[in-house]
Formats: structure tokens, sequence, C-alpha cells
């Protein structure tokens, strides 16, 4: 089951990457790039920290064809995309939890502990997103949107919480899947989303204040001046 949501998903986040890509005018090359790094560059990063080679894609070529027609596809019928948000969304939400399993699995598999288990899920769950968003040069959309990395992080410890207290590893796959697929569509519903940290309006206004500062300054030296002129 997991193979094939694996699958579904990134076939989604490819088609998510190539529609990034064109809201930037690339090229085909430059599109087929943003779509690879979407779909299959948090797993990528996860094989590398972990010393996990081959990785997943040279392991298994064919995901790289599947992002390539995923592209394709897009750029085909990028006219009716719009229609589609919706399923996106689901299978977004989708692949964000399977791939956090995913990662999670092969760290406990390494025997790497829980908090490597973590960052491994975390990671294969939005470095991906992440990558996507550097490449289209914009802010990624996992730091400031609804909850996402932080409905992974809960699906990871859902799932190494349950395998640790004796739950058999598929129905750990299926709960994890139907909490972390819930919480994720409910942070979308009524856009939950963790605290804002609002430094740059405070910055600017100090700015502002010293700005005026001086040029106060500047009008007592001119003002403090002008007797002296006049004489």
């Amino acid at each position: 089951m997991l193979t094939i949501l694996w699958t579904i998903g990134v076939a989604a986040e490819g088609m998510t990457g190539a529609l990034a890509a064109g809201r930037e005018r690339m090229d085909l090359f430059g599109v087929i790039m943003v779509a690879f790094v979407t779909a299959l560059g948090g797993g990528s990063i996860r094989d590398i920290l972990f010393g996990h080679y081959p990785l997943t894609w040279v392991r298994d070529p064919e995901y790289v064809l599947l992002v390539v027609l995923a592209a394709v596809v897009t750029i085909s019928v990028a006219g009716i995309m719009k229609y589609f948000r919706q399923l996106f969304l689901v299978l977004d939400g989708l692949g964000l939890v399977v791939f956090s399993i995913l990662g999670a699995q092969l760290a406990l598999e390494m025997e790497l502990g829980i908090i490597i288990a973590v960052v491994g899920g975390v990671v294969t769950g939005v470095a991906g997103g992440i990558l996507r968003d550097l490449f289209c040069d914009r802010i990624p959309l996992v730091f400031r949107e609804e909850l996402y990395a932080s409905v992974s992080v809960v699906a990871v410890l859902l799932f190494v919480g349950l395998l640790r207290i004796g739950v058999a590893e598929n129905a750990a796959v299926a709960l994890t899947l139907v909490i972390g697929f819930a919480l994720r569509m409910l942070a979308i519903r009524y856009r939950w989303r963790l605290p804002v940290f609002d430094y740059q309006d405070s910055f600017v206004d100090s700015r502002k204040a010293l700005r005026s500062l001086v040029q106060g300054l500047r009008k007592l030296r001119l003002l403090g001046r002008r007797p002296a002129l006049e004489e």
C-alpha cells in the first residue's frame, strides 16, 4: 500500500513542481528539474544524510521517468489544472504522511533512533517543497502556511509510538495515515498554523525612528547655524 501511495505522491509532487516552474516562466528543462527536486529531493537528501546508497531514484530509475512524464502531462493540460486544486491538496496531504512514514521507517531499520527517525521523516516529507520554492526564488511555503512540517512530526511520533507499544506495523501505518491526513486536511480547512515571529515590522519601525532622529538632529544643526549666517 505504501509503495502505491508513494508512487502517487511522487507523481503529484512532480506536477505541483511543474506548475510552480510554469508560474516562473521556465523552459522545459527548468520545469523538469523543479518537478524532479520537488518529487524526489526530500528522499535524496535523507538518503545522503543517512549514507543510504544507492539513492531511491538511482536504484529505481523508473521514478525519474514518472516525474518527467508528470511534468510533460502538466505542461500539456496546464489550462485545466486549476480545476484539480482540491485533488492536489488531498494528494499532497497523503504524500506528506506517506513520505514521513517511509523516512522514519528507513531510520528505524538503520537503528538510528527516534530523534533521527523524526528528522528523516520530516526531511523526506518537506525538503522537496523547500527546494522547489528556493528554485523558484520565494520563501518556502512550509515556513509560512498552514501546519505542514508539524503534521510530519506528529505523524512520525505517532508511527514510532505505535510501534513501541507493540502495534503491528501495518496497523501502525494505517492509523498514522488516517490521523496524519485528517490533521493536514483540518489544518487547511481551518488555517491552523504555528505562531508567527514578526520581527521585520519592529525592525522597520526602529529604522524609521532612527531616521527621524537623524533628520531632527540635522534640522537642529541647521537652525543653530542660521543666526551666524545672518550676522
